[in-house]
């Protein structure tokens, strides 16, 4: 795909990897919609991307608000090209002690909000007469479970689960799907998730939006359904 003047939809898009995504689209020539919770990040964004970056502010658990926001932005002369489902959280614990309400929270935002997006974007695509492609962020959480992460593993296996199915519903419509499966990334969501520091030998966000563009860059018959990152040397510096 050449990014030139397509469009693109982040979910995320105010922080971490979705700020980065967002980055390196906008640098190859797309415009990005970018979606987020937080209005005042998102204007932040704004302010350092340019023009090219729209924020929009969304929470992607409201099915009835993306559904408005879809039929409101789009049509036959403005169609997506590009969906990035990036939006996550983490809340881990003992799963006698998870409370129901991180459990809700995790399966809401990782798996529901995906396909809420793909249930309104994926009609339009079949309607682009260009190839499409949809990425969606699990986590190598959806590959390999640890204790104090039943939830978070339920909610990326289910991600694994959706893409895979996806890829093959949507294969001969022209439209690509990518599951990513990232380790850990240097971002504020080790500290938001459970208070644990993050530090420079985790993967660097520019770094997996490279991967990202390099992936959406593939011709057109040419489709990487999944991919898993992971930092060579995941120790802290101070263990070296």
């Amino acid at each position: 795909m050449d990014l030139t003047s397509k469009t693109a939809v982040v979910t995320g898009a105010s922080g971490g990897i979705g700020a980065a995504f967002s980055q390196a689209l906008i640098n190859k020539g797309a415009t990005v919609y970018g979606l987020a919770r937080s209005a005042d990040k998102l204007g932040q964004r704004q302010q350092e991307l340019g023009d090219q970056f729209v924020p929009v502010t969304l929470d992607i658990t409201d099915h009835e608000s993306i559904d408005r926001w879809i039929q409101q932005t789009f049509d036959d002369d403005l169609l997506p090209d590009v969906l990035i489902n990036n939006a996550g959280l983490g809340r881990f614990g003992d799963v006698d002690s998870l409370p129901l309400e991180d459990w809700e929270a995790m399966i809401n935002t990782n798996l529901s909000g995906i396909f809420y997006m793909c249930r309104q974007v994926v009609p339009l695509m079949k309607d682009n007469e260009n190839s499409c492609h949809i990425i969606n962020i699990a986590s190598i959480a959806g590959k390999v479970s640890n204790p104090q992460m039943s939830g978070y593993n339920a909610s990326k296996f289910g991600v694994r689960g959706f893409s895979e199915a996806l890829f093959q519903e949507l294969r001969y419509d022209g439209i690509k799907v990518t599951c990513f499966y990232p380790g850990s990334i240097q971002t504020d969501f080790f500290s938001d998730a459970n208070n644990s520091e993050s530090h420079a030998n985790m993967m660097q966000p520019g770094d997996v939006a490279g991967v990202l563009i390099n992936v959406l860059e593939t011709p057109d018959n040419f489709l990487i359904n999944d991919i898993t990152m992971r930092p060579l040397n995941p120790k802290h510096p101070t263990e070296q």
